[in-house]
C-alpha cells in the first residue's frame, strides 16, 4: 500500500526544484516505491570539499531534500499545510570520490504533526556512506503569512 497522498511524479519533482540548491548542486530525484523515494548526486566540484572528497554537508542537503519533497508528498492538505524540516542527524560512514551517490528516503513515523524519515546513501558500489534521520513538522502555512 503506497504512503503518498499526492499525485506526482519524477518529473513534478525535478522541475520544481529549478532555481533552487537542489537543482544547482545536481539532485535528481530518480525512483518512487510504495514506500520511498531516491534521488542521486554527483559527486564533483559543486558538492566536494577541498580535500576532494563529498562534503558532508552535501550528504545533508540530499537527505533533508529528500526526506523533506517525501514528507509533503505524504501530506493530505498541501493548500494548507508544509512538511518543513526541524532537526536533521548525519552518520559520515565512508568517503566518496567520484561518480554519484544515491539517497533514499524511508518512513519510521508519518503522524499527523512529525513525520521522521530514515535516509541512506550508497554509492554507486552500493557501499553505504552516511545515514541520515530527518525529522520534519507538518505546518499551517496560513498562519505563517
Amino acid at each position: 500500500m503506497s504512503i503518498w497522498k499526492q499525485d506526482f511524479s519524477l518529473e513534478d519533482i525535478n522541475n520544481s526544484d529549478i532555481k533552487t540548491l537542489v537543482h544547482h548542486i545536481g539532485i535528481e530525484f530518480i525512483e518512487i516505491g510504495d514506500d520511498y523515494l531516491k534521488a542521486k548526486m554527483p559527486v564533483d566540484y559543486r558538492t566536494v570539499q577541498p580535500f576532494g572528497l563529498l562534503h558532508g554537508g552535501a550528504s545533508a542537503v540530499l537527505a533533508e531534500t529528500l526526506g523533506s519533497v517525501a514528507s509533503n508528498m505524504c501530506l493530505e492538505d498541501v493548500r494548507g499545510n508544509a512538511a518543513v524540516g526541524v532537526e536533521i542527524n548525519a552518520n559520515h560512514l565512508r568517503p566518496a570520490r567520484s561518480g554519484f551517490v544515491y539517497g533514499t528516503a524511508y518512513p519510521i513515523k508519518l503522524g499527523n504533526k512529525i513525520h521522521v524519515w530514515r535516509i541512506t546513501i550508497n554509492d554507486e558500489k552500493e557501499r553505504q556512506i552516511c545515514e541520515s534521520r530527518l525529522t520534519t513538522a507538518i505546518i499551517d502555512i496560513k498562519k505563517t503569512k
